[in-house]
């Protein structure tokens, strides 16, 4: 496996690839990797020729008092999960690489930012889009692998590829769990025991929304309020949102009616957590 720091060897690289009519898979992450992300490199070397891996944690992404300083980091922990997992490249820029001084441009996608996670991170997802706009004129990727977990943010990058002509195929691959049933993400780390246990209710309160969908119910007010009620019973969890939305635009459904994503948002302690499932009526 190679490691890669600089923008302009990761391009030469890619031109040798390209060159070579080699495909490439791109998995894109903030690092302190697991199963969750190695279930993406899976995912891309059973479709493309070279796998290349990126692990940049972006301050854009992250609000003035959120944890970007104490994000878990650990690159020698990494390098030997991707080579294990068979990733050919990993691609690992510094800030400065990435936004170098007088850095003034950014990439907002409208109308689908400003729901769910973008209420009160409204800045985050200009971040996301801006550096995966990067990471993809740098790595020029055939297709890109991203989380089911993180569904905002890959509907947010299939809106942006669609929208700037971009060659790329988005590809959201299943959510991944830990055997309690937690959705596998690299801030699980800061949960204490007491904690942890606790969050399990928000994968509770989404099979609970599954199954009332299966008994027949439609009536997402109803729906999100018997998850509410679920929730409130653990003392450390702080519900930040329960929606349920229309899987192609994030707006609001009253009545569910076809397919609907119904997510949630909470802070465990002192740590955000996402979590989603996707029902069908």
């Amino acid at each position: 496996m190679k490691l890669i720091n600089s923008i302009s060897r990761m391009a030469t690289l890619v031109k040798i690839l390209r060159k070579e009519g080699k495909t490439i898979g791109f998995v894109p992450t903030m690092g302190y990797l697991h199963v969750g992300h190695m279930s993406l490199v899976k995912a891309a070397k059973k479709h493309t020729d070279v796998v290349v891996l990126s692990i940049f944690v972006n301050p854009l992404q992250f609000g003035p008092k959120e944890d970007f300083k104490k994000y878990p980091r650990d690159i020698k922990r990494d390098e030997a999960l991707a080579g294990d997992a068979g990733v050919d490249i990993m691609f690992c820029p510094s800030v400065s690489e990435i936004y170098p001084e007088g850095y003034a441009t950014y990439v907002n996608v409208e109308n689908f930012t400003d729901k769910l996670c973008g209420i009160s991170r409204p800045e985050h997802f200009k971040g996301v889009a801006t550096v995966v706009a990067k990471l993809f004129n740098i790595v020029k990727p055939d297709v890109a692998y991203f989380g089911q977990k993180d569904v905002q943010q890959a509907i947010v990058i299939k809106k942006m590829a669609r929208d700037l002509n971009m060659d790329i195929e988005i590809k959201a691959m299943p959510i991944i769990r830990e055997s309690d049933g937690l959705a596998m993400s690299s801030r699980n780390i800061y949960l204490s025991e007491a904690e942890r246990r606790e969050a399990l209710v928000l994968n509770r309160s989404l099979e609970k929304a599954s199954a009332l969908t299966v008994a027949g119910e439609r009536d997402s007010g109803k729906i999100i309020k018997e998850m509410k009620e679920l929730i409130s019973q653990k003392p450390m969890v702080k519900i930040d949102y329960v929606s349920i939305v229309d899987t192609k635009d994030l707006k609001d459904i009253s009545v569910i009616s076809g397919e609907a994503l119904v997510a949630i948002a909470a802070i465990v302690g002192s740590t955000r957590l996402i979590d989603n499932v996707i029902v069908k009526a």
